[in-house]
């Protein structure tokens, strides 16, 4: 049975660009209508795209062999991680502008690749920045610096696991609106195996920023089953586990910030299998309004 947001047409990836660009188009029309100044000087409004570089496997498994390795373990499909990473493109290509760009990815090869492919669009009165860094540090020493003279708004779609929970945690109470690409299916769903061994914990409790019994508490069910050796407790993973995944990773996001999704986008692969969920959190009410209604338009 076709899931209804497969309406949208195209490939996954082409269904996330959609969503994205649209929010993009409506975020900067109110924001530059409605840009308050601050101490005497127009308010900054700030674009970060947290893993801009990462065009292709190839060029990411080099700066992170941990996931390499893991995507290997997992047996996951070529077609499920080649993506087309057009946002930072079609970012820049917009009529209205932002007035910081910060590009960020660990691949700096990647990186010069991109900024190569897309400073033809560059306005030269503009701000535009390429760290070749880890997310997680720059998330950190950038919450620091976000005060009432700016507002942004964040773009983070790894491949895997690399964002950690606590880099997003320092963005609480900040004026920041922010989309996140969730490897629901395609990667925590079979580290959650299904006798709950959870061989990949240390990983997990660092991207939910819970502890492993929680873990297991949200996604495993103990009963008491009789065998030829008599009556054992058996461990069994709860249904509908990619659909719990995109609710634990909601319901986290609701200590940050004040709105999220509550039905985030669902992506499917050619199987009609949920890989990822397309999240949103902001702290204004409106802003997630124009988010659910993006994601709930049929193209």
């Amino acid at each position: 049975m076709q899931n209804e947001n497969q309406n949208w047409g195209g490939t996954w990836t082409e269904q996330k660009l959609v969503a994205f660009e649209k929010y993009v188009n409506a975020y900067l029309t109110i924001m530059l209508n409605q840009r308050i100044k601050y101490n005497g000087w127009p308010q900054k409004i700030i674009y970060i795209d947290g893993f801009a570089g990462c065009g292709d496997r190839s060029s990411h498994k080099n700066k992170d062999t941990d996931d390499t390795l893991l995507f290997s373990e997992l047996d996951i499909d070529e077609s499920e991680i080649n993506v087309y990473k057009g946002s930072a493109e079609r970012v820049v290509r917009l009529d209205k502008k932002f007035d910081e760009y910060y590009f960020i990815d660990a691949d700096e090869n990647a990186l010069n690749k991109l900024k190569t492919k897309i400073e033809p669009y560059f306005d030269k009165k503009l701000k535009y920045e390429f760290l070749p860094k880890d997310i997680n540090e720059v998330l950190s020493s950038f919450s620091n610096d976000l005060d009432n003279s700016k507002v942004a708004l964040i773009l983070l779609d790894p491949f895997g696991m690399q964002l950690n929970w606590a880099s997003i945690e320092n963005l609480k109470n900040k004026r920041v609106d922010i989309w996140i690409l969730l490897p629901s299916g395609i990667i925590i769903n079979r580290l959650l195996d299904r006798k709950g061994n959870l061989k990949n914990i240390n990983k997990l409790e660092i991207f939910f920023g819970i502890t492993k019994d929680e873990i297991q508490n949200e996604f495993y069910k103990s009963k008491r089953e009789n065998t030829l050796f008599g009556e054992m407790e058996v461990t069994e993973k709860v249904n509908n586990s990619i659909e719990k995944i995109a609710e634990l990773y909601t319901k986290r996001l609701k200590t940050i910030w004040n709105y999220v999704t509550e039905q985030p986008l669902v992506l499917y692969n050619s199987l009609n299998v949920p890989i990822y969920h397309f999240v949103f959190a902001s702290n204004n009410k409106t802003a997630k309004n124009i988010a659910s209604q993006i994601i709930n338009i049929k193209k």
